[in-house]
């Protein structure tokens, strides 16, 4: 599976760390950037990347880092087709797929140990979306939303 890596400054150290160990794992990763660290980058441009590239590489995954990860979930999810989850446990990051068959995680560098980050982000890629009707009914609508910009109608 191709893993497309992106951060800022904040994450830089957490997403060279996962692009060395998630390619010992057997992914392919591609890292989106940035190469080298500069204190005052910005992560719109690299998340921007990042969901451009996943939406672009269908079976692809991404993880996108910054301090908090809030940023860059927002980021990644201006792309269309993307579906950024935030993850700060385990449980939301498996959740993130198997409800919402996220195709990012963001992950709070400064939020977690590396071992916790990579538990996260290894939760993420190997967990498969469940498929259950409910779930790909509520993806549809957002997607339907996303092409069309018109309203769903309000439930009576």
């Amino acid at each position: 599976m191709r893993v497309y890596l992106g951060s800022d400054h904040a994450g830089f150290e957490l997403k060279v760390h996962l692009a060395n160990h998630l390619a010992k794992q057997g992914y392919e990763v591609v890292d989106v950037g940035p190469h080298a660290f500069d204190p005052d980058d910005d992560y719109p441009a690299f998340c921007l990347h990042t969901g451009d590239r996943v939406v672009g590489d269908p079976g692809s995954l991404g993880v996108v880092i910054g301090g908090s990860g809030n940023g860059e979930q927002i980021a990644s999810n201006k792309v269309s087709g993307v579906r950024a989850a935030l993850a700060w446990s385990v449980e939301t990051a498996k959740l993130a797929r198997e409800h919402n068959d996220a195709n990012i995680v963001a992950i709070g560098a400064r939020q977690h140990t590396l071992d916790e980050a990579t538990a996260l982000v290894e939760a993420f890629l190997t967990t498969p979306f469940s498929g259950n009707p409910r779930h790909s009914r509520r993806i549809e609508q957002v997607a339907a939303y996303e092409q069309s910009r018109k309203l769903p109608e309000l439930p009576a």
